[in-house]
């Protein structure tokens, strides 16, 4: 069985009272758990206040403002707390580090320099070594131009000159007497047969 004791007497009983036993402090206005339901409460139901949907709807939004707001706000504080901490505790490495980024930042920029230049004069060479290559074809296909055109003309001298030589045996009116006569002097038969080898096997007789 338990005992109950008033707010003025709990220090004093906890002094007086022996280990085994259990101490239960009165609260004014409640009752214990074992107590009985009230009279006029029993058989009452219990019916919960008529919501509003709209206002249900307004608190709902409101409250969906008021968690995204308090989010970005403890979110926004955690974020500041944990920078002010990393600087603190590595507020020396960081500018070391700094440090090192802008001299390899430097290093860098010096080699792409460099690289650029290099690349620069490796085009310029390139570039020269196009030009003169062109220029030598150029001055090739000129040449090979001129030999040709110097080949024709030497082919079409030759060409007049043998028809020059040609021309002396040609009949005109001056020596068309001439060639009447030899060839009434010297009569050629061209009514012959060959073989499969071009030899004249079979000839007729000129009447």
């Amino acid at each position: 069985m338990f005992r109950v004791i008033s707010g003025r007497s709990v220090q004093a009983a906890r002094l007086l009272a022996p280990r085994s036993a259990v101490l239960v402090e009165a609260v004014r206005g409640r009752k214990s758990r074992t107590d009985p339901v009230a009279k006029s409460k029993v058989g009452r139901i219990k019916v919960p206040p008529p919501v509003d949907p709209v206002e249900m709807l307004v608190l709902k939004e409101r409250y969906s403002e008021y968690e995204l707001i308090m989010r970005a706000l403890r979110l926004e504080f955690k974020e500041e707390v944990l920078r002010k901490k990393y600087e603190e505790e590595t507020g020396s490495q960081a500018e070391e580090r700094a440090r090192q980024e802008e001299e390899e930042h430097r290093a860098l920029i010096h080699w792409n320099n460099q690289e650029n230049l290099r690349m620069l004069k490796a085009r310029i060479l390139r570039v020269q070594k196009e030009e003169e290559e062109a220029e030598r074809k150029k001055t090739e296909a000129a040449i090979q131009r001129e030999q040709q055109l110097e080949e024709s003309i030497r082919l079409r001298e030759k060409e007049i000159l043998q028809l020059q030589e040609e021309a002396k045996n040609f009949i005109t009116l001056e020596n068309l007497d001439q060639r009447i006569e030899d060839a009434l002097d010297n009569p050629k038969n061209y009514n012959f047969a060959v073989d499969k080898e071009g030899k004249v096997v079979k000839r007729t007789v000129l009447q």
